[in-house]
């Protein structure tokens, strides 16, 4: 009986925590969420904003995800990829999904996210 995703993990080297915060916390703006002492000394980060979840968890042998991606839905697309390239993130724009404006970018340690927006008329 499935009623919500809870949250996505995405996986990160060990180490890159400082790299991690200043992009999802600084750059994104998502607000960084205290793991469980239990959790806590495996390394990596929890974040959040408003109802996405992206937990980072270390991973020794990383490579990081260049198909998988978590799709995040924002407001004001333009504005969010004008601060990413500000801050040296790639951007690629993609128009293939109809309703949406869309384009992929890489995290600081090469995961794959796609960011989109609906038309406001859908179309």
């Amino acid at each position: 009986m499935l009623i919500a995703l809870d949250h996505v993990q995405l996986a990160a080297p060990p180490g890159a925590e400082d790299a991690l915060r200043a992009y999802y916390g600084g750059v994104l703006g998502m607000e960084e969420e205290a793991k469980p002492p239990a959790l806590a000394d495996r390394g990596g980060c929890w974040f959040r904003s408003g109802g996405i979840r992206l937990h980072l968890g270390v991973e020794e042998d990383f490579r990081p995800a260049r198909k998988a991606h978590p799709g995040l839905r924002v407001a004001d697309i333009d504005t969010l990829a004008a601060r990413l390239a500000a801050h040296g993130a790639d951007i690629t724009w993609d128009d293939a999904l109809p309703g949406h404006r869309r384009f992929h970018t890489h995290d600081p340690v090469g995961n794959r996210l796609e960011i989109l927006e609906p038309y406001a008329s859908g179309g």
